[in-house]
C-alpha cells in the first residue's frame, strides 16, 4: 500500500496567508518568519503534491491552476483544523461575553466572529452592543462591556490597546466626476458629527491641502452616511470595512482629492486580566480582524 502524503498545517497556513495578504514577504512579517523560511516552506508544499503551485507574473507571483485547488483545499483544511482546536479547548469554558463594536464592524466582521466563537464555545453567552466609539469606550471604563474594538489609538485609557491601522478613502459614486467638475463650488462633504476619527482626518487633509468643502450631511449611523454617499448628496471618508458595492474608493490622483491617512483600530478591556471566555473572544476576534478586507 502506498504511503500517503500528510499536508503540514505550518506550511498550509502560510501559503494561505501569503496570497490572502498578496505578498509572501507579508505572510512573513505576519507569522514572525524570515522570508528564507516562508521560501522553503513554500517549496516543500510543492515538493509534497508534486506540482508548482505559482510562478512569477511581472514583479510578484501568481498562482498555477493546481495553485488555485491547493489554495481552496488549503483553506478548508485549516478551518477544520482552527474548529477542532477551538472546540476541543473550549468544551468546559462557560460564563458570558461582552463584546462592543463601532459600526463598520457589525456586518463586515461580526458574523464571522459570532459563527466562530459559537461554534467552538456554545456553553458561552455573547452580548454585542453597535454603537459610538465614545459610548462603547465609556461603557467599557464602567464594566458594561468586557471588551470593545474602537477607531483610535486608544488614548490614555487603561487596558486599550492599538491593534490594527486601516487606510482612510474617499468614497462617493463610481462616477463621481473630481474636482474638476466642481469649479469654485466647495467639495460636498458627509460625516458623522465629531468626535469622529474619520472627519477628523478629511477635513485636516482638505483644510492642508487648501480645498473649499461644505458639510453636506451628519448622522449618527453609517447606514445614513452610505445613503447620502450613494444618493450622490457628497462624498465622505471611511475605510473599505462594510463598503456597499454601490459606492466605490476614489482614487486622489485622479480626483484631485488628498491622500488620507491610515485610521488606527484600538482595543479596550474592562479589566487587565480578562476572564477566560473573554480571552478567547477576544483572540478571535483579533485573528478575524488581521485577515484581508475584503
Amino acid at each position: 500500500m502506498a504511503t500517503r502524503t500528510n499536508l503540514d498545517m505550518d506550511v498550509l497556513r502560510t501559503f494561505v496567508t501569503g496570497f490572502e495578504l498578496g505578498s509572501f514577504a507579508r505572510a512573513a512579517e505576519r507569522l514572525g518568519r524570515s522570508q528564507s523560511a516562508v521560501s522553503t516552506q513554500l517549496r516543500k508544499l510543492e515538493e509534497q503534491v508534486g506540482q508548482p503551485l505559482v510562478k512569477k507574473a511581472g514583479r510578484g507571483l501568481a498562482l498555477t491552476a493546481a495553485g488555485e485547488s491547493m489554495l481552496g483545499y488549503a483553506k478548508r483544511l485549516l478551518d477544520l483544523n482552527d474548529e477542532a482546536v477551538d472546540r476541543l479547548r473550549g468544551t468546559e469554558l462557560e460564563g458570558w461575553a461582552r463584546l462592543g463594536l463601532a459600526q463598520d464592524f457589525a456586518e463586515g466582521w461580526l458574523p464571522a466572529v459570532l459563527k466562530r466563537f459559537a461554534r467552538a464555545y456554545p456553553r458561552v453567552r455573547i452580548e454585542v452592543q453597535v454603537g459610538l466609539g465614545a459610548q462603547l469606550v465609556e461603557a467599557t471604563l464602567k464594566g458594561d462591556l468586557d471588551i470593545a474594538l474602537v477607531w483610535g489609538d486608544g488614548g490614555d485609557a487603561p487596558h486599550a490597546r492599538r491593534v490594527a491601522a486601516l487606510p482612510i478613502h474617499w468614497i462617493g459614486q463610481p462616477d463621481w466626476p473630481g474636482l474638476a467638475s466642481l469649479g469654485r463650488e466647495p467639495i460636498p462633504f458627509a460625516a458623522f458629527a465629531p468626535p469622529c476619527t474619520f472627519r477628523s482626518a478629511a477635513v485636516a487633509a482638505l483644510d492642508g491641502g487648501g480645498l473649499p468643502w461644505r458639510l453636506v450631511f451628519t448622522s449618527p449611523s453609517l447606514s445614513g452616511l452610505w445613503a447620502a454617499a450613494e444618493g450622490g448628496l457628497g462624498i465622505t471618508a471611511r475605510t473599505t470595512v462594510s463598503l456597499p458595492k454601490t459606492l466605490r474608493v476614489l482614487d486622489p490622483a485622479a480626483t484631485g482629492l488628498p491622500a488620507l491617512p491610515d485610521a488606527a483600530l484600538s482595543l479596550h478591556q474592562a479589566e487587565a486580566e480578562p476572564s477566560p471566555a473573554v480571552a478567547r473572544l477576544t483572540d478571535i476576534l483579533l485573528e478575524t480582524i488581521r485577515e484581508p478586507v475584503a
